[in-house]
């Protein structure tokens, strides 16, 4: 399991006993997968992992943060909030997987809700951004969206302190190996077409 995670590794940022991955498994589905986990390093080798939490985000929003990162769009989104001291997200996203779902996975909750996902990059205070990820109970609502349910106080929280530099290469090493993924399986499948015609 551990190697199959390593392979699929892009880029990881390490910060103060946590750290972000970013990961290529869930391309075909049109995702980024992001894996967040806090450690603690006086617990014994393989049992340090305190928190852990799955994120995926869609590859379209993957490059709208991209594209901000390289217009300097998001810098100035950043300095406005920081300067009016505003420490509402620059991005949000919901996910997670539904009480129907978890049951099928043989997973089903104690409490019978829907695990509810979040990412957020938020304002620092002593770096540039915190990258957020949070997981507890949740709710679907109207549009099918699970929306979390725990208020303040997640299961799992895991927030990651990262420079405008630090984030900056996480997103666009993301998008590069997207890139070069979509571009290995767009010349598949014109093999395959071409193999097609000539039989």
């Amino acid at each position: 399991m551990q190697d199959e995670r390593n392979q699929n590794q892009i880029i990881r940022k390490d910060a103060r006993e946590c750290f972000v991955e970013s990961l290529s498994d869930a391309f075909p589905i049109g995702r980024a997968h992001f894996a967040f986990a806090t450690y603690d390093v006086s617990r014994p080798a393989g049992h340090r992992q305190t928190n852990n939490i799955q994120i995926y985000i869609g590859m379209d929003e993957i490059l709208e943060i991209c594209r901000k990162l390289e217009c300097g769009e998001l810098r100035y989104l950043l300095q406005t909030r920081k300067k009016a001291g505003d420490k509402s997200p620059l991005f949000q996203c919901l996910g997670g997987t539904s009480a129907e779902k978890l049951q099928q996975y043989g997973r089903t909750r104690s409490d019978g809700k829907s695990l509810s996902r979040t990412a957020q990059l938020l304002p620092g205070a002593k770096s540039d951004f915190l990258f957020v990820a949070d997981s507890g109970p949740g709710e679907v609502n109207a549009k099918g969206l699970i929306v979390p349910r725990f208020g303040n106080k997640p299961e799992n929280h895991v927030a990651i302190s990262m420079s405008f530099e630090t984030f900056s290469e996480l997103m666009l090493m993301t998008r590069l190996h997207f890139n070069a993924w979509l571009s290995a399986s767009y010349s598949k499948r014109i093999d395959t077409d071409s193999a097609f015609s000539h039989t």
